[in-house]
C-alpha cells in the first residue's frame, strides 16, 4: 500500500469527502470508456477511467461510506453513499486493478488518456477533436 512519504503517489477523494484514497503510479492505462454501463453510472458521454493494481490502492473511509453495486453482467461500482460520487470499478476481466473515475484526482496522475474504449457504442451528441484510437467493445 502506498505511504504518505511515497512521492509516486496520487490523491483524491468523492465531492463530499467522505471517501478518499492514495494510489500508487504509475498506472497501468488512463482510458475514455464509451461503454453504456460507466455512461450510465456516471450520467455522462464517457468516463476516464485510470486502472491501477488493487495491493497499491489505500482508502480512507472512516465512517464506512463507501458502498458497492455488483453489476448482474459481473463487475462492481463503488460509490460513496453521502454524495453519491461514482468513484471505482473492478471485475473479472481486469483482475487484481482497480479503475478509479479520473476527475477524482487532486494530484497528476503521471499519464495521459490512450484510448477510447467501447467506441462502438458511443453517443452522437458529443464531437471528440482528440487522435486518440477509438476502439469497439472486445469479442
Amino acid at each position: 500500500m502506498p505511504s504518505n512519504s511515497d512521492a509516486s503517489l496520487a490523491r483524491g477523494a468523492c465531492l463530499c469527502g467522505g471517501v478518499s484514497f492514495k494510489a500508487g503510479l504509475p498506472p497501468k492505462w488512463v482510458a475514455h470508456c464509451h461503454c453504456t454501463r460507466c455512461r450510465r453510472a456516471h450520467g455522462s458521454a464517457f468516463v476516464t477511467w485510470v486502472s491501477v493494481g488493487s495491493a497499491q490502492v489505500e482508502l480512507d473511509d472512516p465512517v464506512q461510506l463507501l458502498r458497492w453495486y455488483d453489476a448482474p453482467e459481473g463487475g462492481s461500482r463503488g460509490f460513496c453513499s453521502t454524495c453519491g460520487s461514482p468513484m471505482f470499478f473492478k471485475a473479472p476481466a481486469w483482475p487484481g486493478e482497480l479503475h478509479i473515475a479520473r476527475a477524482l484526482f487532486t494530484d497528476p496522475v503521471g499519464r495521459e488518456p490512450q484510448v477510447h474504449a467501447y467506441f462502438d457504442t458511443h453517443v452522437d451528441w458529443v464531437t471528440l477533436g482528440d487522435h486518440l484510437p477509438r476502439k469497439p467493445a472486445p469479442g
